[in-house]
């Protein structure tokens, strides 16, 4: 099953519409999902908070109606149910995703705070749910029919690579695996080699033995020299889909999330699938 997160706001119906069309895709099941306080969902209300709550779970239940009929427009072939929940968004995120195929967010709302980049349970769920997440960002379309994937050379990155070969496939787009070669990470410490054969080189072994299990994907690999957030986002500028792994060069002992796939959630110019990996 994919689960989507919405909240009545703009992105979480883009999210919605993204995630249907996954869906369909993916030949799988699609819930539709608005949290609102646990105490809205108790049946003992009276007085002035019997109608608080009364108007929240109206509103949830609008937003998920919106969220619904926007996902079943966008791919008419999804079967589409919803869930209203009670308790914190984060929280019930990412317990659904302990069951989930894919969890699915827009890139603000449900508890963003004005002025932040990016909506605080996007960022919550993108750290610590237990399945893969993508976050959509912007209007989701896109002219060009590609998905860019960020190869790191870690050993972490084959679930990366495999994610992304399946989305490729899935939607006959084109896939571009990137690699940044010679940047410093966040503490200054340690480089990906030092020319870009270096980086041919990581990039090919990465690759390795993957095209022949896709052979209808058309593949291109870059080595581009720069820090991977900003090749990355350059690079997936008229994408589709922007994979990465939720570790990374530069991630800190105790961080959830990678430095580079951190930094993406706030500029990447496309959707972002993070990628379970391990360190």
């Amino acid at each position: 099953m994919i689960v989507v997160g919405v909240d009545g706001m703009r992105p979480g119906v883009l999210a919605a519409e993204w995630a249907a069309r996954e869906a369909v895709l993916r030949g799988l099941p699609l819930n539709v999902v608005n949290v609102v306080p646990a105490w809205c969902l108790l049946g003992d209300l009276t007085g002035a908070i019997a109608g608080v709550g009364a108007w929240m779970r109206n509103g949830g239940e609008a937003a998920l109606a919106e969220a619904a009929a926007a996902a079943r427009r966008a791919a008419e072939k999804a079967a589409v149910e919803t869930s209203l929940l009670g308790g914190d968004p984060r929280h019930e995120l990412i317990e659904l995703s302990k069951e989930a195929d894919l969890l699915v967010v827009g890139d603000s709302g449900m508890g963003s705070l004005r002025g932040l980049l990016i909506g605080s349970v996007a960022l919550g769920v993108a750290g610590h749910a237990y399945c893969d997440v993508v976050v959509v960002r912007g209007s989701a379309t896109t002219s060009q029919a590609e998905v860019v994937v960020g190869v790191d050379g870690s050993d972490a990155q084959a679930g990366v690579l495999d994610f992304a070969f399946r989305e490729a496939a899935a939607r006959d787009a084109a896939l571009r695996a990137v690699l940044a070669w010679n940047w410093r990470d966040v503490l200054g410490a340690g480089t990906l080699g030092d020319e870009p054969e270096d980086g041919r080189r990581a990039l090919a072994e990465a690759m390795a033995g993957r095209r022949e299990l896709f052979p209808d994907v058309r593949v291109s690999m870059e080595v581009v020299e720069g820090h991977p957030v900003d090749v990355l986002r350059q690079a997936a500028a008229q994408a589709e889909l922007l994979v990465v792994g939720s570790r990374g060069h530069g991630a800190l002992a105790g961080m959830v999330l990678g430095s580079v796939s951190q930094a993406l959630l706030h500029v990447a110019p496309c959707p972002l699938a993070v990628v379970r990996t391990r360190r």
